[in-house]
């Protein structure tokens, strides 16, 4: 069976969004590279755009789309002079809900749970009618080959790389990279890291059946508590070759290391794939798999709430 998604839908989507999306640097840091043995190689999603890879796959696809749920697509639809109705957990964080607002985008709240977002769908396609047009954040297969750029630019400029480690909420930049990464290079390495407190992919792949998370995730990765779907799951798959869970604990300090030794805003979402590089269990894989690329997938977060921060008198 085909993919749905391939290297030349990949290709397209980087010719499409070029000049639109930036191509964001790729950082080092000897400190992290002593720290995990390896080198490590920084791919910075967080200095994207909406300061979220999530900007490529909006980009690619929302010419013809108007109604979503991710917040990248304010801004998308904003430089196509769309209207976008933006799908938001009520519990999502203030700033990506100031962003959406800023774009000129219209915030439609929802319960935080997979349920309550499609009850939300059902009811703006009611009132929309035929100028409804969903397009979800990470299941869509113009999204999945828009986040599959990033890796396209990753391995452009660091050909080397044995491996690359990607968080994974709904599936979506995993897919796009895992395929792209795949097609370009067959003998890499694709690695998800996930939250233990979310960790469907982990049982997914572990049964061999798509298993969505039984209730709403809580994780302080609040970018990653979205299950895989339908359209993700046979390509990771067909294409991710291990999960690598992290505890909370070492979400915040592998985001603590990023801001302190790196200087990088990152988000907790954004810090997973470090937690997950730094982990016993990756150490013990792949011993030859010494160039290594991080996709640090974003920088959103409210300021006035960082981990290391909680219990302490504001």
């Amino acid at each position: 069976m085909a993919d749905v998604v391939n290297l030349g839908d990949v290709q397209k989507a980087a010719e499409r969004i070029d000049g639109f999306a930036r191509k964001t640097e790729i950082m080092t840091s000897q400190y992290m590279n002593d720290l995990s043995d390896r080198q490590l190689y920084f791919k910075c999603e967080n200095f994207q755009k909406t300061g979220s890879f999530k900007f490529r796959g909006a980009l690619n696809a929302v010419d013809d789309l108007i109604s979503t749920e991710s917040s990248s697509v304010a801004l998308a639809a904003k430089l196509r002079n769309l209207e976008a109705r933006i799908i938001m957990p009520e519990n999502a964080p203030a700033c990506k809900k100031a962003a959406v607002r800023d774009y000129g985008a219209q915030i439609v709240e929802c319960i935080a749970t997979d349920e309550g977002r499609q009850e939300k769908l059902k009811e703006l396609q009611q009132v929309l009618g035929s100028n409804f047009h969903f397009l979800s954040s990470n299941q869509d297969i113009r999204v999945i080959a828009g986040q599959g750029t990033a890796a396209l630019e990753f391995l452009n400029e660091v050909p080397k790389l044995d491996a690359i480690v990607v968080p994974v909420g709904g599936g979506g930049l995993l897919s796009g990279t895992a395929i792209a990464a795949k097609s370009i290079k067959p003998e890499i390495k694709v690695f998800a890291a996930e939250p233990a407190a979310a960790c469907d992919c982990y049982n997914s792949l572990s049964k061999g059946e798509l298993l969505p998370n039984a209730s709403p995730p809580q994780t302080i990765a609040d970018g990653l508590r979205t299950s895989i779907g339908k359209t993700t799951w046979p390509i990771i798959r067909k294409y991710v070759d291990r999960v690598i869970l992290v505890s909370e604990e070492e979400i915040v300090c592998a985001m603590k290391l990023i801001w302190e030794r790196m200087k990088l805003v990152v988000e907790p979402s954004g810090a997973v794939p470090l937690a997950a590089v730094l982990t016993e269990e990756f150490r013990t894989i792949g011993g030859d798999r010494q160039h290594v690329g991080i996709i640090l997938s974003g920088g959103n977060l409210d300021l006035e709430r960082l981990p290391w921060l909680k219990g302490r008198p504001q």
